[in-house]
C-alpha cells in the first residue's frame, strides 16, 4: 500500500501538467476550428490536437507524451520562423509558453514517473533538442532589428541661419517655434557631445488638475511660448500663467473662470485642452474696418455708434496693451491679455473678449471651441474651431474668422460651406452648419501673404452620403487663404470622400528645400494615413510626386467611396496587415486576435466602414496627428515620430444607435444623429487590453529633404508605464505630441507612453539622453535661451486621459550644468 501511495504521489505532477495541457489543447482546438472556418491559419487547430493529446498521454503516464511534445515544439519553431523570421516580439507569443512547458516536461519530477530516468533517453534527448532550438531562435532574434532602418544623413553642420535667428532671437514666440511651424530653433549650445549632461533645473506645478467631473480626455497638450522675457503656459482649463524663464517662478496668472455650459459640470464634453496661446506685439499695422457692409443694417450701426464702429475701437486699443496674448477658452471665447500683466485688454472686443458663439448657432455643451492657438499675421488674429466628432449632422460651422488684433472687429470670415463670400456676415445670420472645420494649428507665410489651414471633415466621419460639394472639396487637405481677404488661393485634398477621420491634424511645416530645379518654397503636411505631402506653398502643386492609387470599394447603402486615393512618394504608410501580424502574450490571446481580425472587413487602408465591422489601419490617431513633424531648414532634415495603432469601426443602424452609450469621441456608440447609422469605435485590442497587432507601434525617423528618402528609422519608447509590470521593455510605443529640432543637431520628443523626455542625434536617430518626467508628456516640447545665457529645454508633463498616461500639472525645464557648455 505504501508503494502504491508513493507511486500515486509521484504521478501527481505529470497528471497536473497533463490536465493543464489538455485544457490548453481543448481551448486551442475550439478556437482553431473557428479560425480555420474564417480562412485563417490552421496552425492553432493542429496545435490544439497536439497539445491536447500530449496532456492526455501525460495523465495516462505514457512516455509518448514527451515524443509528441518534442515534435510539436520543433514544428512550432519552424512555423514561427516561416511566419515572422527572427522577430523577437513576434516570436514571444508563438514560442515562449511552449518553451517553458518543454523545460517543465524535462524536469525529473515529471519525466521519471513516465519511466524516463535519464536525460540520455531518446525521448528526453529529442525534447532537449527541440527546447534548445527554440531557445537559440529566441537568442538569435535578439541580434536582429527587422523593423529598423540604419543610416546617417551626412551633411555638414550649418552656419547661423540669420533669418531664423532674427525671428526667434533665442525665444520660442509661436506654437511651432515660428509662424512657419518648423518646430526648430537655431540654438546650438546643446549638442550630441554634451546633451548627456542635461539636468533638471526647475519644476513648476500649475495647480490645474483634472477633476472628477472633467471629460476623460482632459489633456495637457500645451507648448508654452517664450517671448517678451517670459514663459507663457496654458492649462487644460484655459488658465494662462506667466513664469520667469530662468527660475520657473510665477509672475502672474489669469483664470477665465470657465462657464461649464452644462449644469455646473463638464460631463458630456468630448475633451478639455488648450494647446497654446498666440503672441502679438503692436507694430503699427491696422486692419481695415469692415462694419459698414451691406449685411449690417442701420439699427446695428446705431447700436455700435454713428459710424458703425464699436465705442471701444474709438479709444486707443493698444495704448495700454501693446503686447498681447490671445487665449482661446474652452467656453468659446477669444480673450486678449496684456502680456506684461495678465490683465484683459479693454480695447479688444467687448472689454477684452470676443464671443465666438456669434453666428455659429446652437451646439451641445463642449461641442464647439478652439483647442488650438490662433495665428497672428498682418495685424489679424485668425482662429478656427473644434467641432465634436460624430455627434450629429447638424453641428456648428467650421468657419475661420479673422479679427483685428487691436480692437477685435471682424475683418473677414471664410466658411468652406460658402467659400467665395468672405465679407463678414450680418449680426442675425448663421454660418453654414456642419461645414468642414479646422481644429489644428495654421501656418503662415507673411511674405507670400498666405495662411495654410489643415482641414478636417464634415460630420459624421464614417458616413458621407449627404455631404455637399463644398465639403467634398475642402475636407481632409490643406487650403491656402489670402491673409488680408480670406479668399482661397489654392486647395489640395489628401483624402477623397474621407470615411476614416483622416483630417489633417498636424500644423504644416513651411521650409525652403533644395531640389534638382533649385530651391523651392515648400509646405510639408504630415497626415494620419502616413503620407507626407510636399507642395509648393505658392501654388499647392506637388514637389514630391503624388500618385492616385486604387482604393477598396463597397460602401453601405446611401454612401459611396472614392475610386482612388492620393499617395505621396514620401510616406510612412504601414504595410497591409495579415493574420501573422496579430499579437498576444500567449498563443491563446494571439489566436483570439486572429479570430477577431478574420471576422472584420479589411482590404487594406481605406476599407469602407461596414455593418460587419471594419479594421481601420492606420487608426483614428493616425500615423501622424496634431504633433506633426519637425524640420531643420539648414541641414535639410525632417524628424518624424510615426505611430501605428489599428482601430475598429462598425456602423450601427439608426434604431440601434439611439439606444447605445457614448463614452468618448473614440469609444462607445457615436450617435451621428441625422445620419442613418451610428458607429461603434475603439482601439483594436485583445481580451487582455493589449494591442492585437504586433509591435513596434512607434518609431523615430529621419528624412533627407533633398531626396525625400527615409535615411534612418528606429523603434522608440518602452512599456515601462503602460504594462502591468513596470519593465522598460523597448517595444516601440506610440507618441502623441510632436518633436523639435535644434541648431546643435539634437532633436527632442516627449510624447511616448512612457514618461520620458528623450534627446536624439538628428543625423542617425541614436538616443543620446532621456530625462524621467513626473507625468505623461503628451505634448510638444520647446527650447529657448535664458537671461543667464543657458539653453533650456522645457516640457509640460500633464498626461493624457484617453491614453491612460499619468496625469499631472508639471512644467519641467532642463539645461546643461551652469557654466558648462562644452562639446
Amino acid at each position: 500500500m505504501k508503494t502504491r501511495g508513493a507511486l500515486s504521489k509521484t504521478r501527481l505532477l505529470p497528471s497536473l501538467v497533463g490536465l493543464i495541457l489538455t485544457l490548453l489543447g481543448l481551448a486551442m482546438l475550439i478556437g482553431g476550428i473557428k479560425l480555420s472556418q474564417l480562412g485563417g491559419s490552421w496552425y492553432y487547430l493542429i496545435a490544439g490536437i497536439g497539445v491536447g493529446l500530449t496532456g492526455l498521454l501525460l495523465i495516462a503516464a505514457r512516455r509518448a507524451a514527451i515524443w509528441l511534445f518534442a515534435l510539436f515544439l520543433l514544428a512550432s519553431t519552424v512555423w514561427s520562423l516561416r511566419e515572422v523570421g527572427l522577430d523577437w516580439w513576434q516570436l514571444v507569443p508563438r514560442l515562449a509558453m511552449w518553451f517553458v512547458l518543454g523545460i517543465v516536461l524535462l524536469l525529473p519530477w515529471v519525466r521519471r514517473p513516465l519511466g524516463i530516468t535519464r536525460m540520455k533517453s531518446a525521448s528526453a534527448a529529442a525534447l532537449s533538442i527541440a527546447v534548445v532550438l527554440a531557445g537559440l531562435t529566441a537568442v538569435a532574434s535578439q541580434f536582429t532589428h527587422p523593423h529598423d532602418v540604419d543610416g546617417t544623413i551626412t551633411r555638414d553642420a550649418p552656419g547661423q541661419n540669420d533669418a531664423v535667428a532674427d525671428t526667434m532671437n533665442g525665444d520660442w514666440p509661436s506654437y511651432g517655434g515660428t509662424e512657419r511651424g518648423q518646430r526648430y530653433s537655431p540654438l546650438d549650445q546643446i549638442t550630441p557631445q554634451n546633451v548627456g549632461k542635461l539636468e533638471e533645473v526647475w519644476r513648476y506645478r500649475t495647480g490645474d488638475i483634472p477633476g472628477p467631473d472633467d471629460p476623460s480626455e482632459t489633456t495637457a497638450e500645451n507648448t508654452p511660448l517664450k517671448v517678451n522675457g517670459k514663459l507663457y503656459v496654458c492649462t487644460p482649463h484655459s488658465q494662462v500663467i506667466a513664469l520667469d524663464p530662468d527660475s520657473g517662478n510665477e509672475l502672474w496668472r489669469f483664470d477665465p473662470k470657465l462657464s461649464t455650459q452644462s449644469a455646473d459640470s463638464f460631463k458630456g464634453w468630448a475633451h478639455m485642452t488648450c494647446r497654446g496661446v498666440a503672441y502679438y506685439e503692436d507694430d503699427g499695422d491696422a486692419a481695415e474696418p469692415a462694419y459698414a457692409s451691406a449685411d449690417v443694417d442701420a439699427s446695428e450701426n446705431a447700436a455700435n455708434g454713428d459710424d458703425g464702429i464699436p465705442a471701444s475701437v474709438e479709444d486707443e486699443p493698444t495704448a495700454t496693451c501693446p503686447r498681447r496674448l490671445f487665449l482661446p477658452t474652452a467656453d468659446t471665447r477669444l480673450i486678449a491679455l496684456n502680456a506684461d500683466t495678465g490683465e484683459m485688454c479693454p480695447g479688444f472686443g467687448d472689454n477684452g473678449s470676443i464671443d465666438l458663439t456669434q453666428n455659429i448657432g446652437s451646439f451641445t455643451a463642449g461641442g464647439y471651441y478652439s483647442t488650438s492657438p490662433p495665428s497672428v499675421a498682418h495685424g489679424l488674429v485668425i482662429i478656427g474651431g473644434h467641432v465634436t466628432d460624430n455627434e450629429s449632422t447638424n453641428e456648428p460651422s467650421g468657419v475661420i474668422r479673422a479679427y483685428d488684433a487691436k480692437d477685435g472687429h471682424l475683418v473677414w470670415n471664410w466658411d468652406s460651406g460658402n467659400p467665395d463670400e468672405t465679407t463678414p456676415i450680418g449680426f442675425d445670420e448663421t454660418y453654414t452648419r456642419n461645414s468642414p472645420n479646422m481644429w489644428s494649428v495654421m501656418s503662415v507665410d507673411s511674405e507670400l501673404g498666405l495662411i495654410y489651414l489643415p482641414m478636417g471633415n464634415q460630420m459624421p466621419d464614417q458616413w458621407g452620403g449627404n455631404r455637399t460639394p463644398e465639403a467634398g472639396k475642402y475636407s481632409a487637405g490643406v487650403t491656402a487663404l489670402d491673409i488680408d481677404t480670406g479668399q482661397v488661393r489654392w486647395t489640395h485634398q489628401f483624402t477623397h470622400h474621407d470615411l476614416w477621420d483622416m483630417d489633417v491634424g498636424g500644423q504644416p511645416s513651411l521650409v525652403d528645400i533644395q531640389t534638382d530645379e533649385g530651391v523651392k518654397p515648400a509646405l510639408m503636411a504630415s497626415t494620419k494615413q502616413g503620407s507626407i505631402y510636399v507642395l509648393d506653398r505658392r501654388t499647392g502643386e506637388a514637389i514630391v510626386p503624388i500618385h492616385e492609387i486604387e482604393a477598396p470599394q463597397g460602401a453601405v447603402e446611401g454612401d459611396r467611396t472614392a475610386a482612388t486615393q492620393p499617395h505621396s512618394e514620401l510616406n510612412f504608410s504601414p504595410d497591409m496587415l495579415h493574420g501573422k501580424d496579430m499579437w498576444g502574450v500567449t498563443p491563446l490571446d494571439q489566436m483570439l486576435c486572429r479570430i477577431q481580425f478574420q471576422s472584420l472587413r479589411y482590404e487594406g487602408m481605406y476599407t469602407p466602414p461596414s455593418l460587419q465591422g471594419s479594421l481601420v489601419y492606420p487608426g483614428n490617431f493616425g500615423v501622424f496627428d496634431w504633433g506633426g513633424i519637425a524640420v531643420d531648414p539648414e541641414r535639410q532634415i525632417a524628424f518624424a515620430s510615426p505611430a501605428y495603432m489599428a482601430f475598429t469601426s462598425q456602423l450601427v443602424p439608426r434604431e440601434q444607435a439611439d439606444g447605445g452609450e457614448r463614452i468618448s469621441e473614440t469609444e462607445g456608440v457615436q450617435p451621428n444623429a441625422g445620419a442613418p447609422y451610428g458607429v461603434i469605435m475603439g482601439a483594436f485590442l485583445s481580451r487582455l487590453g493589449l494591442p492585437c497587432q504586433a509591435p513596434p507601434w512607434g518609431y523615430v525617423a529621419g528624412v533627407d529633404l533633398n531626396n525625400h528618402q527615409t535615411v534612418w528609422q528606429h523603434k522608440n519608447g518602452t512599456v515601462r508605464d503602460s504594462a502591468p509590470v513596470p519593465m522598460p521593455l523597448p517595444m516601440g510605443v506610440p507618441a502623441l505630441g510632436g518633436p523639435i529640432m535644434t541648431g546643435g543637431g539634437v532633436a527632442f520628443l516627449s510624447g511616448t507612453l512612457d514618461q520620458y523626455l528623450r534627446a536624439y542625434d538628428v543625423t542617425n536617430g541614436s538616443e543620446l539622453w532621456k530625462g524621467r518626467l513626473p507625468a505623461g508628456g503628451q505634448t510638444t516640447p520647446m527650447t529657448y535661451e535664458g537671461q543667464d545665457g543657458r539653453q533650456y529645454v522645457l516640457v509640460m508633463a500633464g498626461g493624457h486621459g484617453s491614453l491612460g498616461t499619468k496625469q499631472g500639472d508639471y512644467v519641467v525645464a532642463y539645461a546643461l550644468p551652469e557654466g558648462d557648455d562644452s562639446n
